[in-house]
């Protein structure tokens, strides 16, 4: 019977880790400028809304569906044009998250299991860094959890047939939304939760397959009348940035679908852009530290393991101890517990397929997006201690080793992630390994000599807080930093770059992925620009955007801007004139096309466009388009601009000569080229 302390436990923890992601929100700014640019944009007209189009004018969308930016557009409308508006349904959405995952493994596993999971979502550094952040993977998780609710409902015991199917089609409704947020990322919860049903109920086989397949059709009605809408809204309509043919298809099964596994180079690109994967444009081995390197070292590697690793190596050692007492109890025909078994089927092949989709993924892949892992490792980790609990007061056999043991492996890996870069709360190691050695042999001259009363629990107790701590300072270390932007990450500064520190304990030098040297200065000035979403105005840029807005009539769209999303996100942002970034996220994208170009000349609907100086491409050198993405769609728009509009003097807007921009909108500083004003009115 649940008692009083265990509901207070339980708000405590809900509102302590909205505290957690909300704490200095203010410092993340604008999160990723990218989506909100869109959410900006989104709130303006119903179209824009619908398609989650990135720019005032409907021109592209962004490379995702929209519903993850959805409850952000509402947010504005409700509260206004404020950067914490923007973030704050993450926060909503990663602290009932945590409310869902103990609603779950409560029917599961119990109360105090449940609690403790809750707790360690919450505390999970990735889950922390990116609830502070308007990606759509905190919208992607929470979704999940709802499934994974709904699912474990359906397997109650004493649940009719009828709702027991319900609440599976309820399931399969929310992963379908997961779909409308990110794609088939949420679908690769599906054979996860076709394997916990087809082996853990006790329904006739008859039935389980039925059910699934009218779960089926669910998910595909709640996946798709978002891309039928599209289909059937009636022109004109935004591009769908990162397709090949203007779609939202072949986006969800190329950019965003295969090509994420597989590595194809299928679309245009988006927010996380094929150029951050080594050996793709021009910046591409320069920020190969994006991708990380695939196989099964992935997930504990320099970039991931201090996000999401802490505790899969508990979770492994529970799930082999539950394969094992399986296959004896199956062994010995003993009879199963159906809910139990369904539920370690479910979160324990959660853990495995995502997590061997995302070490083995050939393309994309950004830290963050183990997110999707948090609730899964959470949950195997609460359990999983609750097992090895049971087999440490069980008084026959050599089980009540795996008690201290999955405790002293965990402190062990601790250890190691901390030591990557001791300079960053390097202390961690010691105040880790301290209960962890007091825990481990306490529990063991408990067991030995006998003794009973309160001494297990307080060697379990010190335990708990050998395994938990490390990733709680992580996490509370990440919110009072105030960390935010595109690129969520947990940890020192320079690791979402997947540098590692070289000599001793306080050497300054970082090393990238592909050889490369540069400060620690270096790497946390670069780390800060592009990880906290700053999307000020350059003076030259403040100028220039109070020259157009001042000068352009009664012209639609008041400037393009070439290089994409990421040089015109801060113009959108800060401004409330029609702006648009030609080509998509990284100018890759055929929208504009230069026919689109002439039509608006023709009809008075373009007034300025921002471009590269003549000789030199957009974004950096060596590139076509922003990080090497624009290709030759880029320069055919370029060399419209130099033939069909007039150049405006820098002297015009308040400039002696032409001046590279700071950071040219990208986040990176210096990475921004000479641009120059072109006038399209006439000519």
């Amino acid at each position: 019977m649940r008692t009083r302390w265990r509901s207070v436990a339980l708000l405590l923890i809900v509102a302590g880790s909205a505290a957690l992601y909300a704490w200095n929100i203010g410092s993340a700014g604008w999160g990723n400028t990218f989506y909100t640019a869109a959410v900006k944009s989104m709130s303006q007209s119903l179209t824009n809304f619908v398609f989650g189009s990135f720019d005032p004018a409907g021109v592209v969308t962004v490379d995702k569906p929209p519903m993850a930016l959805w409850p952000q557009v509402f947010a504005v409308w409700i509260f206004g044009w404020h950067s914490w508006a923007i973030l704050l349904p993450q926060v909503l959405e990663g602290a009932g998250a945590v409310f869902l995952l103990h609603r779950t493994v409560r029917r599961w596993a119990g109360e105090n299991v449940a609690l403790l999971a809750a707790l360690v979502l919450a505390l999970s550094p990735v889950t922390v860094a990116i609830d502070r952040n308007n990606n759509p993977d905190t919208l992607l998780m929470l979704l999940c959890v709802a499934a994974a609710y709904a699912f474990t409902r359906s397997l109650e015991a004493g649940t009719p047939a009828r709702s027991a199917t319900r609440w599976l089609l309820q399931a399969a409704f929310w992963v379908g939304c997961g779909f409308l947020t990110k794609s088939l990322a949420a679908w690769m919860i599906i054979p996860v939760l076709g394997l916990g049903y087809l082996f853990g109920t006790r329904s006739p086989w008859r039935r389980r397959v039925g059910d699934l397949l009218l779960a089926g059709g669910v998910l595909l009605v709640s996946s798709f009348w978002w891309v039928l809408l599209t289909v059937v809204w009636p022109s004109p309509k935004p591009y769908v940035g990162g397709s090949t043919d203007g779609g939202e298809l072949s986006l969800i099964f190329g950019y965003n679908g295969l090509g994420r596994v597989f590595g194809e180079n299928m679309g245009h690109g988006g927010a996380a852009g094929p150029a951050m994967v080594g050996g793709q444009g021009a910046a591409g081995g320069a920020f190969r530290g994006f991708a990380a390197d695939t196989g099964l070292g992935r997930m504990f590697g320099q970039q991931v393991g201090g996000q999401i690793s802490w505790l899969i190596p508990l979770c492994l050692l529970a799930l082999g101890v539950v394969a094992v007492t399986g296959l004896l109890r199956w062994r010995e025909k003993l009879p199963a517990d159906h809910q139990r078994r369904a539920g370690w089927l479910m979160w324990g092949a959660w853990l495995i397929v995502l997590g061997l989709v995302f070490s083995f993924q050939q393309g994309i892949f950004h830290p963050y997006y183990t997110t999707q892992l948090s609730p899964a490792v959470a949950a195997l980790s609460a359990a999983g201690l609750a097992l090895l609990w049971r087999r440490y007061r069980d008084p026959s056999g050599y089980s009540w080793l795996l008690l201290p043991a999955g405790i002293a492996v965990t402190a062990a890996w601790a250890w190691v992630v901390v030591s990557r870069d001791p300079s960053w709360n390097g202390w961690l190691r010691y105040t880790v390994a301290a209960p962890a050695v007091v825990a481990v042999v306490g529990l063991t001259l408990v067991r030995r000599t006998q003794r009973q009363g309160s001494a297990p629990r307080v060697a379990m107790a010190l335990g708990l807080v050998a395994v938990l701590l490390a990733p709680a300072v992580w996490s509370t270390a990440t919110a009072f930093a105030g960390t935010g932007g595109p690129m969520a990450s947990a940890g020192p500064p320079g690791g979402m770059f997947g540098g590692h520190a070289r000599g001793p304990r306080q050497s300054a030098e970082i090393t990238l992925p592909n050889g490369q040297h540069i400060s620690r200065q270096q790497a946390q000035q670069l780390a800060q620009s592009f990880g906290r979403g700053q999307a000020s105005l350059s003076a030259q840029q403040r100028k220039i955007l109070a020259y157009v807005t001042g000068h352009s009539g009664t012209a639609k769209i008041t400037l393009a801007v070439e290089g994409g999303a990421m040089a015109a996100s801060n113009y959108i942002i800060n401004s409330d004139a029609t702006i648009i970034g030609m080509g998509g996220f990284m100018g890759g994208d055929p929208a504009p096309n230069t026919d689109q170009l002439t039509q608006w000349k023709t009809q008075g609907d373009l007034a300025f466009v921002l471009t590269s100086t003549p000789g030199t491409t957009a974004g950096m050198p060596g590139g076509n388009g922003r990080f090497g993405r624009g290709g030759g769609v880029a320069q055919q728009r370029i060399q419209w601009v130099q033939h069909n509009c007039a150049v405006v003097a820098p002297t015009a807007y308040g400039e002696s000569t032409i001046q590279p921009t700071e950071d040219n909108g990208s986040g990176f500083p210096g990475f921004g080229g000479a641009q120059m004003l072109y006038d399209c009115r006439s000519r």
